[in-house]
C-alpha cells in the first residue's frame, strides 16, 4: 500500500494509535477519523490529517473514506456485561456498516478490527480456529455485536469489497492511553487486583497485532478472518507475572466459583441500585471463566504473525504506563 492514503478509525485507542505510528514509522501517509472532543495526547505532534466525525455518521465516514486507498478500521465499543445492547450495536455494528460502504463505494482495501470474542469456543485441549462454528461463547452485547459486525463486513465482501477480518485476543503494549485492556496490569501494579478470576485466555502484544493489520492489509485474502492471539494461559498465571514485572503483591489464586457466582450477583445488585453497571458484574466473571484457547496458525502462515515473550510485553506496557503518568 505504499504511497497511498490510509484512513484509521479508532486511532486514539491501543490498536489504532500503535497501527497509526507504525504505519508512520514506514513513510505512509495517514488520515484518521476522531470525535470531536476526543483526547489530543494519542495524536499530538504525529504528521496525520483529521478528520473529524462518528463512525456512526454516514456522511463523516463517507467523508473520511475519499481519496484514500485503504481503511483500517479499529473503532468499537468494549465493554463486557449484561447491558449497552444499544450503543454498542450503535457503534461496533451500524458504524461498521458505515466504513465497509464508504470504503467500498472508495475502491479501498480494508481491515476490520474484530476479537477473538466474535469467534466460537471448543477447548483448552482443542483450541478454536477461524472455522470454528459460532458455539460456546456468552451471548453478551459485546459477543453479539461483534459478531453481527463481522456479518456487515462479509456481506460487503460479497458485493465486491476486499476486506480482511482480524480477531486480537487480549492485548497490552505501549500507548494505551485510555487504557483498556491495561486496566487488568495497572490494577495489579497498584494493588489493587487482590484476587485472580478463574479462567483462561491469551495475551498478546499489540504491536505484533498491529503489524498482523498492516500485513493483512497488504497479502490478506478478502473474507478470510485472521486470529492474532497468544499461548493459552490462566488469569492466575498472567497476573503472577504482572506481579513480578511490577513489585505487587502476586494476586490470591481463583478461588471457588461459588464464590465468583456470588460476587457477581452482587456487583450486579450493586448497578441496579446506582443504575451504572459496573466493569466487574456476573457476565464478565462468566466470560472470563470461559475455555478461551484459539489458534494463530494461520495468521502465522499467511501474515508471518510472531509473539513475542510475555513478559516483554509487560514489561514494556508497564514501562510506558509509568513514564505516562499512570502510575
Amino acid at each position: 500500500m505504499s504511497g497511498s492514503l490510509i484512513l484509521v478509525t479508532g486511532a486514539t485507542g491501543l490498536v489504532g494509535n500503535n497501527v497509526v505510528r507504525m504505519l508512520l514509522d514506514r513513510g505512509e501517509p495517514v488520515r484518521v477519523l476522531v470525535r470531536k472532543g476526543c483526547d489530543p495526547r494519542p495524536l499530538a505532534g504525529l504528521p496525520v490529517e483529521v478528520v473529524e466525525g462518528d463512525v456512526r455518521d454516514g456522511e463523516s465516514v463517507a467523508r473520511a473514506c475519499r481519496g484514500v486507498g485503504a481503511v483500517i478500521h479499529a473503532a468499537g465499543h468494549v465493554r463486557i456485561g449484561w447491558s449497552g445492547l444499544e450503543l454498542q450495536r450503535a457503534v461496533n455494528v451500524e458504524g461498521t456498516r458505515h466504513v465497509a460502504a464508504a470504503a467500498h463505494a472508495a475502491g479501498a482495501r480494508m481491515v476490520h478490527v474484530s476479537s477473538v470474542d466474535a469467534l466460537g469456543i471448543r477447548s483448552l485441549d482443542h483450541p478454536a480456529d477461524e472455522e470454528t462454528p459460532l458455539e460456546g461463547n456468552l451471548l453478551v452485547p459485546y459477543v453479539v455485536t461483534k459478531r453481527e459486525a463481522e456479518q456487515v463486513v462479509l456481506e460487503e465482501v460479497g458485493r465486491g469489497l476486499a476486506a480482511m477480518i482480524v480477531n486480537p485476543g487480549f492485548m497490552l503494549g505501549p500507548w494505551d492511553w485510555k487504557p483498556s485492556s491495561g486496566q487488568m496490569l495497572l490494577a495489579v501494579g497498584r494493588r489493587r487486583f487482590l484476587l485472580a478470576p478463574p479462567g483462561w485466555f491469551g495475551v498478546c502484544d499489540v504491536r505484533d497485532v498491529a503489524a498482523a493489520i498492516l500485513a493483512a492489509l497488504e497479502r490478506g485474502t478478502p473474507g478470510r478472518r485472521y486470529i492474532t492471539t497468544g499461548p493459552t494461559i490462566c488469569y492466575a498465571d498472567a497476573m503472577r507475572v504482572f506481579a513480578e514485572v511490577t513489585g505487587a503483591r502476586v494476586p490470591f489464586s481463583p478461588p471457588g466459583p461459588i464464590t465468583f457466582a456470588i460476587v457477581g450477583r452482587a456487583c450486579d445488585l450493586w448497578g441496579k441500585l446506582t443504575g451504572r453497571e459496573p466493569p466487574v458484574n456476573s457476565g464478565a466473571l462468566r466470560v472470563a471463566r470461559l475455555p478461551k484457547s484459539y489458534s494463530s496458525a494461520r495468521a502465522e502462515r499467511e501474515l508471518g504473525y510472531r509473539v513475542r515473550p510475555l513478559r516483554e510485553t509487560v514489561r514494556d506496557a508497564w514501562d510506558w504506563f509509568r513514564q505516562n503518568g499512570y502510575v
